[in-house]
């Protein structure tokens, strides 16, 4: 399989394991917070810290569910992939990772100040698990130096952060065999939280397929957050960002990979969206 050797991570074998009662999804009491459709995807009206609070929460219940980060990539992609479409529909959350997302929301009405980056809600977690012993799992990275790498960062920024194990899987979908070892390794790590940074859609069909066969209380697919976080791939600034360019930014360090999503899917959802926001002002007057 190509396991990372277990003197990268920590290992807690007095941990008690968690119940092999019922792998299954458990739909959480926990409230959940408003969401709004774009395109057919729901999308939460939340924040970090609400996301935060229910990663806990989730934890501390020892329910089951996941959570993507979502861009307009994802929503797009989506528009065209039913079985990305059903991971989307079928998880917990998907929080708004881009800001163009953020825009449309609020231009439907709705108020939300902010949007819910990846790479930056799996930094604040890592610095919350640092204080309260949450265990992390790493599935993903580019190969098992980067993964490596990126499991060495996190340590340096959060001291104190418990990541138990990880694993870089193949370019290729994974065998039975494999999808089986993977989720036994995951599940004698005992990991808290999988954080999955294997891209748009892999990792949302990943996270629906496995979410079943994991005793981990969450699953979260946060994309380029590995890269980032491992020095591999600069962030854009801030300034960037909040203009919603991070795009354009990432499309002049990546070109090869990146433009061929950027120049199909950009486009297309700034023309889906303009329709849907012309019908539903449509129907508002329609009403009186």
């Amino acid at each position: 399989m190509g396991f990372v050797s277990s003197t990268v991570w920590e290992t807690e074998n007095s941990r008690p394991m968690r119940s092999e009662s019922s792998l299954q999804p458990v739909h959480s009491p926990i409230p959940a917070p408003a969401t709004v459709e774009i395109l057919g995807v729901p999308l939460a009206l939340t924040d970090y810290d609400e996301m935060l609070d229910w990663i806990d929460a989730m934890i501390a219940s020892d329910e089951r569910g996941y959570l993507c980060a979502c861009n307009v990539h994802a929503v797009m992609a989506s528009q065209e992939d039913p079985e990305l479409r059903a991971a989307l529909v079928g998880s917990s959350f998907n929080v708004p990772d881009g800001q163009p997302l953020v825009w449309a929301i609020n231009s439907l009405g709705h108020v939300l100040p902010n949007r819910v980056y990846g790479p930056e809600l799996m930094s604040r977690s890592c610095a919350r698990a640092a204080e309260r012993g949450h265990r992390f799992y790493l599935y993903g990275g580019r190969n098992q130096g980067a993964l490596v790498q990126l499991a060495l960062n996190l340590r340096r920024r959060h001291p104190g952060v418990k990541i138990v194990g990880g694993y870089s899987p193949p370019h290729r979908p994974l065998t039975e065999e494999e999808r089986l070892a993977i989720a036994a390794e995951i599940n004698r790590s005992h990991a808290d939280v999988v954080w999955a940074g294997i891209g748009v859609p892999k990792q949302e069909k990943w996270m629906a397929q496995m979410r079943p066969d994991l005793r981990a209380p969450v699953l979260a697919g946060v994309g380029a957050a590995f890269d980032f976080h491992a020095g591999l791939v600069p962030q854009a600034p801030n300034w960037i960002q909040e203009a919603g360019l991070e795009w354009a930014y990432r499309l002049a360090h990546e070109p090869r990979r990146l433009w061929r999503p950027y120049l199909r899917y950009n486009p297309r959802f700034m023309t889906a969206f303009a329709k849907q926001l012309s019908g539903q002002r449509q129907q508002g007057s329609n009403r009186f």
